[in-house]
């Protein structure tokens, strides 16, 4: 009888950690102080709080611009609409929208705001507010609505996906004129 046992018995699995990618930002590439600051704020407030609104925050301070996409005035209010008594929470930046008419009364907190935005929501009877404000009167989130702009809404996504001319495929080639020898 054979009394060897199978070598993988004993064993454990050998993971192939060549091609894991395991990195995600621990602090801003941005040497802005203010934003900076904030980050030292929030990463406390994520740290001594429970609450998962403060490590959300924290992570969308470390993104890149990019990936903070702008929130048209028009979408704020299409998403505040359920909410007229909370306060809309944006990491990133609001803009106007000319095809909005009428700007109902909101409560937000933003890193920026444009000009004509800030202008429409004040004139509203509005009120904007700093996250170091917010950190003071919900520092742990309570009745605010974390909104963000669409990410996938920038130019360059239209050229991601399947081949473009593949069946089925939507994607913009990219073409390097627009002429009568180039690509449609």
């Amino acid at each position: 009888a054979n009394s060897r046992t199978p070598a993988t018995a004993a064993m454990g699995i050998d993971i192939v950690h060549k091609h894991k990618k395991l990195h995600k930002r621990t602090s801003p590439a941005s040497e802005d102080p203010y934003i900076r600051l904030l980050v030292k704020l929030y990463r406390f407030l994520a740290r001594r709080t429970d609450a998962k609104f403060n490590q959300v925050v924290l992570k969308r301070l470390y993104m890149a611009r990019s990936k903070r996409a702008p929130l048209s005035l028009s979408r704020l209010v299409r998403h505040m609409g359920p909410h007229p008594d909370k306060m809309a929470v944006v990491v990133g930046t609001i803009t106007d929208d000319v095809r909005l008419l009428k700007v109902p009364k909101l409560k937000v907190c933003a890193l920026r705001l444009t000009e004509g935005a800030r202008a429409r929501i004040l004139k509203a009877g509005g009120e904007i507010i700093t996250f170091d404000q917010l950190a003071l009167r919900s520092p742990e989130g309570q009745n605010t609505v974390l909104l963000q702009g669409p990410r996938k809404a920038r130019e360059c996504f239209k050229h991601m996906g399947a081949a473009p001319g593949t069946p089925g495929a939507h994607t913009k080639p990219l073409v390097r004129a627009k002429g009568r020898k180039f690509e449609k």
